[in-house]
């Protein structure tokens, strides 16, 4: 970590802040007159609908989520790198059950502010007095020409993990040794920021291991990443980067590298620079914005997200209905699955004192995201943040970045952090 505040110094502060910001002054049970409906089950909505029931079991909580087990996105690149099978990233929610939390299975339709009233596909309804909103991502398909939903189904972005990630692990599996891959990283915001280049690395751990002949490009249209220069040093250290003999290849902005055309009967790219490349398997990353059930609850603003109260999470467009994860705007924070946890928390206990009556506590959010660049080889950052006074933004406070010259041995314990911090996350959530 940099000398701005050390690892030992972050957790503290951080789990001090995180009890503090998500329960705030102990809520005493009342009968179950005070409903919380939430929507979505992934990181964000399966925590807050936990964390309401944790600080007020008198309030009968709902969650709809219409699969039944989750896939997380985090830690879904080690699925592709070899290292992880795919059933150690899914969740049921027997665990949320068990807390009293009630969980149906069926998809959102509508969402009537008015009346407070949720309509759903299988023909139910629910009332409620507060409603989170968890809606994750969907994708703006129009923004790169032969690049669709069912197009998809054979060029994957796998950014929804679950069947696209077995999917891309397929044709890594099946690609010839000498083969390229071809990876689209979408421009901001998008879910997950690191979230692309750790893709590549661990496509390049596999490939070290199993076709060491190959090569990965990065077709980027952006001129900068997140984690940028730790990422280059990485793929220094472990793939050759910025040699002749380099597994891995960044191109950007600068190079007018973005992808603007898929030609899947061929399959190719084309960049905005007008270069066709063809390769063996080719992972498409579309630009993004909120989920579905959003857009049809009209919580979004022209550019495809969610306003919001950052105080509450409360949407700034209907009253009543909080938005939080990946699709609201939470200004000065990433879109992260660590982020979306420390959301929903801070939204359950506003959430908790609206309902008795009270004002919603001083708020503190976290987040950590971890990168596994190789073998025994992680990376970090974390950050811890506040409300700016006139609550327009979210302001870090402290926080730091794993040193770029840090020791074989640092990035080997930041690898093992990394995956202490995945089971603790999803015990977390789903526990």
């Amino acid at each position: 970590m940099s000398n701005k505040i050390n690892r030992r110094q972050f957790i503290q502060t951080a789990g001090a802040l995180s009890v503090v910001g998500a329960l705030g002054t102990p809520f005493l049970a009342f009968s179950a007159t005070k409903k919380v409906v939430v929507i979505g089950g992934g990181t964000g909505g399966a925590t807050a609908a936990k964390y309401v029931r944790m600080a007020d079991s008198g309030i009968e909580v709902t969650l709809i989520e219409p699969n039944k087990n989750y896939y997380t996105c985090y830690m879904s690149n080690e699925v592709l790198g070899g290292d992880r099978n795919i059933d150690s990233i899914k969740f049921g929610y027997d665990g949320l059950s068990a807390h009293g939390i009630k969980v149906v299975h069926d998809m959102v339709t509508g969402i009537d502010p008015k009346s407070k009233t949720i309509k759903t596909k299988g023909g139910q309804s629910f009332n409620y007095d507060r409603c989170i909103v968890s809606p994750g991502i969907d994708f703006k398909w129009e923004g790169i020409e032969g690049y669709d939903a069912t197009t998809a189904e054979k060029i994957p972005h796998a950014w929804k993990a679950g069947p696209q990630t077995i999917l891309l692990r397929k044709q890594l599996e099946a690609m010839p040794d000498g083969g390229t891959v071809v990876i689209a990283p979408p421009g901001n915001p998008f879910r997950c920021p690191p979230g692309p280049y750790e893709r590549a690395s661990q496509i390049c751990h596999y490939l070290k291991q199993h076709k060491p002949k190959s090569k990965v490009l990065i077709l980027d249209q952006k001129g900068k990443f997140s984690k940028m220069g730790l990422f280059k040093q990485g793929w220094k250290d472990l793939y050759g980067y910025g040699t002749d003999k380099s597994m891995i290849d960044w191109k950007g902005k600068e190079a007018e590298a973005g992808v603007i055309k898929v030609d899947a009967a061929n399959h190719s790219v084309t960049t905005a620079f007008g270069d066709t490349i063809k390769a063996d398997v080719i992972n498409i990353i579309p630009a993004q914005k909120a989920g579905k059930i959003a857009f049809t609850a009209g919580l979004t603003n022209d550019k495809g997200w969610c306003p919001i109260d950052l105080l509450t999470f409360e949407s700034t467009v209907h009253p009543g209905i909080h938005v939080i994860g990946d699709s609201s705007i939470a200004k000065g924070m990433p879109k992260s699955g660590y982020a979306a946890n420390s959301q929903a928390k801070v939204c359950a206990a506003a959430v908790v004192a609206m309902l008795d009556g009270k004002e919603p506590g001083t708020p503190a959010y976290t987040n950590t995201c971890y990168s596994i660049v190789g073998k025994e080889y992680g990376i970090s950052v974390a950050a811890v943040y506040r409300l700016a006074e006139d609550h327009s933004k979210i302001i870090k406070v402290s926080g730091g970045l794993t040193a770029t010259d840090a020791s074989a041995e640092t990035r080997r314990r930041e690898a093992l952090f990394a995956h202490s911090w995945f089971n603790n996350i999803t015990k977390d959530i789903f526990g």
